[in-house]
């Protein structure tokens, strides 16, 4: 059980972990933190948690469990701000959408990775953000990738480990290269084209008409360009060549369904659509988390 769990950036991931934990009775108290007092206040009237530091180093002190839920830009300065003040034996998680930049973050403010940094990625959320779209059930059923590194506590990985199962996640691990890879592949590219997709047809003249006509399938498909676009902004800086290899492939094979209606091939059109409908038929792509 955890005694006392910090939580920097209480929105809609740390909010929601908070309320899962809180719910399943796993946290005896949840500090939170984050340069937003105002939401902060509020994520204590809704019992989000229990009490507030806006500044991060004073929010960890005697905590046993600190989780980073603060934009990827940001998590280099956090974690150089709250170094001085983790206890020993103090486990440290996140939950970026990237790894490789969060292991360079935590490599650059404290001269090495920590043992007790146990680096993560729950692949859940909605287009939503803040405390208030917060949720216990967010993580219900869903994934959560540890991307543990040679040197981490064995220990450290079960804490982690356990407060999601708590949490009600399911938790695998991979490696930090492997995780940015396979997200850059089945998040990230997916937000790039939905963004691409909308911010394409609002520069056009006839917008208005468009976006008035557009069926459930636009709306579904573009429903994630309703995301943060800092947060995204900084995804993409964070896992920029594996995100641009994804987009390279993708233009790619594009290009191949532009030229076969082109030259309607009818038979490499509805090819390339069975395949597709196949693929996502046989991974019943619609019973996993979003993200």
């Amino acid at each position: 059980m955890i005694n006392r769990l910090t939580i920097i950036g209480v929105g809609l991931i740390g909010g929601s972990l908070a309320r899962a934990l809180r719910h399943a009775g796993y946290c005896h108290e949840i500090v939170g933190s984050g340069p937003d007092q105002a939401s902060l206040r509020r994520a204590v009237e809704l019992g989000v948690i229990t009490h507030y530091h806006v500044d991060p180093a004073r929010a960890v002190q005697g905590a046993d469990m600190i989780v980073l839920a603060v934009p990827l830009g940001a998590m280099e300065d956090v974690l150089r701000c709250i170094a001085p003040k983790l206890g020993p034996q103090a486990v440290v998680t996140d939950v970026g959408s990237a790894k490789g930049s969060v292991v360079m973050a935590a490599h650059a403010a404290f001269g090495q990775v920590p043992a007790r940094f146990v680096p993560g990625h729950p692949i859940a959320g909605t287009e939503k953000s803040g405390v208030e779209a917060s949720v216990p059930d967010l993580f219900k059923g869903r994934r959560v990738i540890l991307t543990p590194l040679p040197e981490t506590k064995i220990d450290a990985v079960t804490a982690v480990r356990e407060m999601w199962c708590r949490a009600g996640a399911q938790v695998t691990e991979m490696s930090v290269e492997h995780h940015d890879e396979v997200l850059a592949a089945t998040s990230h590219l997916p937000h790039m084209l939905a963004f691409a997709l909308v911010d394409t047809l609002a520069r056009m003249h006839e917008q208005g008409e468009i976006f008035r006509y557009a069926a459930g399938g636009f709306r579904d498909f573009t429903r994630i360009a309703s995301s943060d676009p800092a947060m995204w902004r900084d995804i993409c800086l964070a896992n920029r060549d594996a995100i641009v290899s994804m987009i390279d492939r993708f233009q790619g094979d594009l290009a191949l369904l532009r030229d076969a209606i082109l030259a309607a091939d009818g038979g490499r059109i509805e090819a390339t659509f069975a395949r597709a409908k196949a693929a996502r038929d046989r991974y019943d792509i619609e019973a996993e988390p979003r993200e």
